[in-house]
């Protein structure tokens, strides 16, 4: 599967048979500008939404018509299955910013998950229904989702192999949040790569790396 982070908590995920799912796209421009990633213009099969907010459903200034995934429950598009399972966007059950979604992308027995704006560590329910996981695209900013420390413990419950953090303080990012650095400092293997990444399931690394894109937009 290829993965290439547009930015914030936006991918464009390709499995081998060419299906394409857009992770949470954000509305470029939004928050008063803060969201200073260019629009996304690539057209996908389908997308998914973790929760309501602009930098997280910008659906509609998507190209196309693709499907759109929410909620928790089973999706497909294509040779990729998709599961959404609940979690919350703070860490008192949604009572500050609402519910959140992570999904679970399957294809060619590589397993992906993104987290969404998550806002806590795992429960043990969540993590037996997220079950698996080879590749964590997980937030590590901090202050809207769970911050480095969070992101740490998160990748150590779903024993990723691979660790791609997101939803971070970049150049194009206004908010007030962490920037990777936070995340990444003192860190084991952490490789610094280009936009777009190939990974499989038969040459996953043998103990966790975490890699660090460059966003595309």
């Amino acid at each position: 599967m290829r993965i290439r982070w547009f930015g914030h908590s936006a991918f464009l995920l390709t499995a081998p048979d060419g299906t394409r799912i857009i992770t949470d796209p954000y509305v470029s421009g939004s928050y008063n500008g803060d969201i200073k990633y260019g629009p996304i213009r690539e057209a996908a099969d389908a997308v998914t939404v973790s929760h309501h907010h602009q930098d997280h459903d910008g659906v509609s200034g998507l190209p196309g018509k693709p499907k759109v995934f929410e909620g928790k429950g089973s999706f497909r598009a294509g040779s990729v299955s998709t599961t959404g399972v609940e979690t919350f966007h703070d860490e008192n059950q949604g009572a500050r910013r609402g519910r959140n979604m992570v999904f679970v992308f399957e294809a060619e027995g590589l397993r992906v998950c993104h987290c969404g704006d998550l806002g806590h560590v795992l429960t043990p329910q969540q993590v037996a229904a997220i079950c698996r996981v080879d590749v964590l695209l997980v937030p590590v900013g901090g202050t809207f989702t769970v911050d480095a420390a969070g992101a740490r413990r998160v990748a150590a419950q779903l024993a990723a192999k691979v660790i791609i953090p997101m939803h971070y303080k970049t150049d194009k990012l206004g908010f007030g949040i962490d920037g990777v650095e936070e995340f990444i400092r003192g860190q084991a293997n952490v490789k610094r790569l280009a936009t777009e990444v190939e990974v499989s399931a038969d040459k996953l690394p043998a103990a966790p790396e975490i890699w660090v894109l460059e966003h595309a937009l």
